[in-house]
């Protein structure tokens, strides 16, 4: 065949069926992205991305992350802009920012009412499926990353230095901008947010996933702007369970005057249950801090010289 056959050849082959694959990341595409957003600053230029997840009257509501939040108002004086999937633009407000966790909740009124995503669970992922990230990468809107959860259950560290547990460990590309988007499973429903990458390697991202904690968290940021947690007072790192020993939240410092050194909570002390609780990790220990146990008198129960100790606790509002 000369060139020129194959030249013209080319221009008449028929449009192929997309294999099972490309169907499935292109379904999850059409069904997301209209819901995906750009979060600017307010001479336009996008920073990162958010995921709406409700409307109500003329007025969306659209999760993202709290470091996404807070570096943009620092560039832009204060005041962010929600670029929608049809490039209209529309002012936003923080209508709730917590940066233990790296979520925030944004609302803005846009002119046409947006697309919403539906929430999955992130704990029915398993390793090796296939997941799909949108967003806003270094600026290139509404791009498209397949890949698959390569690890569950891994810990990073907040802004505040508190470590988030249990998040999503993915090879699908997420750059600088993706922050704040949405991680989705192949029925299209968000499964997590993306929040972190490790600079100095390829193929390793990672997602809040979107949990129990997770909807406890935006529901307090919707309804009253910031979650109210209890405070031990206490530093602690996760123990695993190893020869029979329970694992549990090590205690490694103690607070003077806290309500964990009045309770008589000493370093070296492994809590093991919080009221009627099991505790094996220190992701179990912060899940049970939450506003519910501010002010009670729980029981604390600790391993001490590998003996069993109960002591009562009065958490206070951090």
């Amino acid at each position: 065949m000369e060139i020129f056959e194959n030249l013209q050849a080319s221009s008449r082959l028929p449009r192929p069926e997309l294999d099972a694959y490309s169907r499935t990341v292109r379904y999850v595409t059409e069904r997301l992205e209209p819901a995906v957003i750009g979060v600017a600053t307010p001479d336009g230029r996008v920073g990162g991305s958010g995921v709406i997840l409700g409307v109500s009257g003329t007025e969306a509501t659209a999760v993202t992350n709290s470091h996404v939040v807070r570096g943009l108002s620092r560039r832009g004086g204060g005041g962010l802009l929600a670029v929608l999937s049809d490039g209209g633009t529309a002012r936003v407000r923080t209508a709730g920012d917590d940066p233990a966790s790296d979520l925030a909740v944004l609302r803005f009124s846009p002119e046409t009412e947006p697309k919403v995503a539906e929430l999955g669970d992130a704990g029915n992922l398993v390793v090796g499926q296939l997941v799909v990230a949108i967003g806003n990468p270094l600026g290139f809107q509404r791009s498209v990353t397949a890949g698959v959860v390569s690890a569950l259950d891994r810990t990073i560290t907040s802004q505040e230095g508190r470590p988030i547990e249990n998040v999503i460990q993915t090879d699908a590309a997420v750059n600088p901008g993706n922050s704040g988007g949405p991680l989705a499973d192949s029925t299209g429903h968000v499964v997590g947010i993306n929040t972190a990458i490790i600079g100095r390697a390829q193929g390793i991202g990672f997602a809040i996933p979107v949990s129990a904690a997770f909807r406890r968290i935006v529901f307090s940021l919707v309804t009253e702007g910031r979650v109210r947690r209890a405070f031990l007072g206490v530093t602690v790192g996760t123990r695993p369970a190893s020869d029979g020993s329970p694992g549990g939240a090590e205690v490694t410092s103690v607070a003077p005057n806290s309500p964990a050194e009045r309770a008589g909570v000493r370093p070296g002390d492994l809590i093991v249950g919080l009221g009627e609780h099991r505790v094996r990790s220190v992701g179990e220990l912060l899940g049970l801090l939450d506003d519910s146990a501010i002010g009670r008198d729980l029981p604390l129960r600790i391993l001490r010289r590998n003996a069993e100790m109960t002591l009562t606790v009065r958490p206070v509002e951090h």
